[in-house]
């Protein structure tokens, strides 16, 4: 489960207090000369303080991308590691990406990124984006080097996500890096995509979905409650999430419970790999054949970061749902 929740890291960072949907992107505590800086904000709810934008940005997790693609400052980013699947990005991102020297996308055994502090350090960045397993936010903040994370990361995160969440991150990273204009540009054609999308959903009865993350060769199956970007981008593409009552984020499900909700349609989140495996991974278990999607081919493999965790990556995964079941 540790594995799957830190693959969400897909994205967000926040200017609010964590756990939060609501609020200025600032924070209600945050303080910023006219100028913006110095810049104070709770990010897992501790406070981190700029005095001046970010310059030797490095990226732990690929999160953060389509958010400073869109504000024109990966240029900042000197340095990488995690994976970054090229399926996610437009060429003008994936070039910008290909420029960042990549440290490592080793992982262990549960998908964790190794990377030491040593090496992390010697890039003398003034801000780290994503916090990994062996290098954590106060063993950085001892070397006086920031760290934001995202905040449906944060530990006990119970935040209900929304559309307007990205909106709003958007806003907060156009703060950080001093980019408020750029932002809100950013903003104006993510709202004007998304209404867009959203005039395509059909208009006829609402059908049933299930978002879930199945284990390729054998295991535990996930689905997703209201505490995930499934349920919202669900809801926008005109479906009603069976798992609706359930307020959890990410939770084991069997094939017996499934059936007892029997969706129209299965969206399976995958990290990478071979989408027919994902889909064999569901579709081959005993029964399975009883599920209506299943039966009328109504299963759609996702990559796992076009719904979770918000970030205008879910517009896109949104777009394709509304593309393949309108």
């Amino acid at each position: 489960m540790r594995a799957l929740l830190a693959a969400s890291a897909a994205l967000m960072l926040t200017l609010t207090a964590c756990g939060s949907s609501t609020g200025s992107a600032t924070g209600d505590d945050a303080g910023a000369t006219a100028g913006g800086f110095p810049l104070t904000l709770k990010n897992c709810g501790v406070d981190v303080t700029f005095d001046k934008a970010p310059e030797r940005v490095v990226m732990l997790k690929s999160a953060a991308v389509p958010y400073l693609h869109s504000i024109g400052v990966m240029d900042r980013v000197v340095s990488r590691a995690g994976q970054y699947p090229k399926e996610y990005y437009d060429a003008a991102t994936q070039a910008e990406i290909e420029r960042i020297p990549l440290l490592t996308d080793k992982t262990d055994t549960s998908g964790h990124l190794q990377i030491s502090k040593e090496v992390v350090i010697a890039q003398t960045p003034d801000l780290v984006l994503g916090e990994v397993d062996n290098l954590s936010r106060d063993t950085l903040s001892a070397v006086d080097i920031p760290l934001l994370e995202e905040p449906a990361m944060c530990p006990d995160s119970t935040a209900v996500p929304t559309f307007d969440d990205i909106y709003r991150q958007t806003e907060a990273y156009g703060k950080v890096f001093g980019r408020e204009s750029e932002a809100a540009t950013a903003v104006t054609a993510l709202k004007a995509r998304f209404d867009k999308i959203k005039s395509e959903v059909g208009t006829g009865g609402k059908r049933t979905a299930a978002v879930l993350y199945p284990t390729v060769g054998g295991g535990v199956t996930y689905a997703y409650g209201t505490a995930s970007m499934a349920h919202p981008q669900l809801e926008a593409a005109g479906f009603t999430n069976v798992f609706a009552d359930s307020t959890e984020r990410v939770f084991e499900v069997t094939l017996e419970e499934l059936l007892g909700r029997n969706p129209d349609v299965l969206i399976l989140l995958y990290g990478d790999g071979d989408p027919k495996a994902v889909e064999q991974a569901v579709t081959s278990l005993p029964g399975a054949d009883k599920l209506k999607a299943v039966s009328s081919g109504n299963v759609m493999p996702q990559l796992f970061n076009f719904t979770e965790p918000p970030s205008p990556l879910s517009v896109d995964g949104l777009e394709k749902i509304v593309q393949r079941f309108k």
